[in-house]
């Protein structure tokens, strides 16, 4: 349906190309570049060295946050929608390797703003002051919870009037309801659409970028056989690390 081009032009990745191939990124999130395709994302969301974007659980591992936070240090702003004190053990403890981090590195990360993110429990930006809301692979999550609802809302207050919200994920089969594979990790791109217009968004791009033919998810542990979860360990490893990471939808919606 939608579509918009792939590739970043020069003016569309400037200094994030650049940030893309720095020393400071770390092998495991190099490696993944093939997979997930970072300039090309950013670049069909839209995201210019002077926006404001808030990225929803970057993680200790901050695989969009190495690229992000030095990209829009100067112009722009970045904000890392962390986890809250409530938020389960193991959840706290990535918390505080995201904040140690932070402060080791201060000449890359000296300017993140950290806040907390629970469904809408908490302020993630101030209202209407953000261009864009990125979440990776969270989505699918949040529809098991049933705590979409609250996390569309806490975006929407935080976009300004047209902001865009950026959702990758993985997309599920569409010969199978939404229940049949939701402890699979997988979720359907009509249904990902469906709620997210609902809560006030509007459509209005999506994009092969990320998609992976080879992934027939239809795996014993859902989509974590594949890498880089690998849950099976070395059972065979070969056959998943070939297919590769989840077939995943990327969608760009509008705040209405």
């Amino acid at each position: 349906m939608l579509a918009l081009a792939v590739v970043p032009t020069d003016a569309e990745a400037g200094d994030l190309a650049k940030w893309a191939a720095a020393p400071h990124r770390t092998p495991a999130n190099v490696a993944r570049d093939p997979h997930r395709h970072p300039l090309e994302t950013l670049a069909f969301f839209g995201v210019r060295e002077d926006s404001s974007v808030v990225e929803i659980l970057p993680g200790s591992s901050g695989y969009y946050m190495e690229m992000l936070a030095p990209y829009l240090r100067a112009k722009g702003r970045y904000i890392a929608a962390s986890r809250a004190p409530d938020a389960p053990p193991q959840y706290v403890a990535d918390h505080r390797k995201l904040l140690a981090r932070l402060e080791a590195e201060p000449a890359l990360y000296g300017k993140v703003v950290v806040t907390q993110f629970s469904a809408d429990r908490h302020e993630i930006a101030p209202p209407g002051s953000a261009d864009f809301v990125l979440t990776f692979r969270n989505l699918h999550n949040w529809v098991e919870r049933n705590e979409v609802e609250g996390a569309l809302r806490a975006f929407h207050r935080a976009l300004k009037p047209g902001g865009i919200l950026g959702v990758v994920d993985h997309r599920g089969r569409s010969d199978r309801s939404q229940e049949a594979q939701m402890k699979s990790g997988y979720l359907r791109q009509d249904v990902a659409v469906a709620r997210i217009e609902k809560a006030g968004f509007r459509l209005a791009g999506a994009s092969e970028i990320n998609a992976n033919p080879r992934d027939t998810k239809d795996h014993p542990e859902g989509v974590w056989t594949l890498p880089p979860t690998y849950r099976l360990k070395d059972k065979h490893r070969a056959k998943y690390a070939a297919i590769g990471e989840s077939d995943r939808f990327t969608l760009k919606f509008v705040k209405r």
